[in-house]
């Protein structure tokens, strides 16, 4: 059934900017030296941890492969600790503008806001981060008009479309007049499972996982992307992949 577009909604990392490599990871690398403990993250290391959805979630998972620098007791309270510090170190890197915005993303944010379209972003990572990211790199005035939704304001992340079903419920959408630029696997079946049209924009780390099911896939919104195509793919009659 067609639907008037009503939303487009971006993922933070990997989409707005390609954070993960220069950012995250050394971000996380710092906090690890800063707490003293013997673990760094390789370019390879940090690929494979990023198929699991959020920093907390990765740092468990990592510090169960290959060990513990704790007792269990204290776990919970080094992962919060790491994370708080990692966070910051985050934050100072996204002020200094190391690290630009990726090609049309500002063009769309642009068009969808003249359009009178909902903007938003939708992501896994620290709310503080993402707000971050969205008011240095976009620009307050752009920025006041974009709804966030990150962090653990659910409690499963993707690729559990909590975090879309949360918004399209919050802004009063129809998931299916929603455009949800991604571009990572698990990013594409969140928000698939959550109803929506999903265009991938390829990143560093995600060239070459598979996006069966997008809806367009390219390497950067700059390669055809524009609000019009988006439109298009609300007023399909029939949804490839819902």
């Amino acid at each position: 059934m067609p639907h008037e577009m009503q939303a487009l909604i971006f993922d933070c990392d990997g989409v707005l900017v390609d954070t993960e490599r220069d950012g995250h990871r050394v971000a996380f690398n710092r906090a690890f030296a800063a707490e003293g403990i013997g673990a760094e993250w390789t370019v390879e290391r940090y690929g494979e941890l990023l198929t699991t959805g959020g920093g907390k979630e990765r740092m468990r998972r990592h510090f169960d492969e290959t060990g513990w620098p704790v007792a269990p007791e204290e776990r919970d309270g080094l992962i919060a600790r790491l994370h708080r510090t990692k966070t910051d170190l985050f934050m100072d890197l996204i002020e200094t503008g190391a690290l630009p915005l990726r090609p049309g993303v500002a063009r769309m944010v642009d068009a969808a806001q003249a359009a009178g379209l909902k903007v938003a972003v939708c992501s896994t990572s620290n709310e503080r981060a993402v707000e971050t990211v969205v008011r240095v790199l976009l620009g307050p005035g752009r920025a006041e008009r974009i709804t966030i939704f990150a962090g653990d304001v659910v409690p499963k992340k993707k690729p559990d479309p909590a975090i879309y079903t949360l918004a399209a419920t919050t802004l009063g959408l129809t998931p299916a007049a929603c455009v949800v630029v991604e571009d990572s696997h698990i990013g594409l079946r969140a928000a698939k499972t959550a109803g929506m049209n999903c265009v991938v924009t390829r990143s560093t780390y995600t060239h070459d996982e598979d996006f069966t099911g997008a809806d367009r896939i390219v390497d950067h919104l700059d390669e055809g992307i524009d609000l019009g195509l988006c439109q298009a793919l609300t007023q399909r009659e029939d949804i490839e992949c819902r």
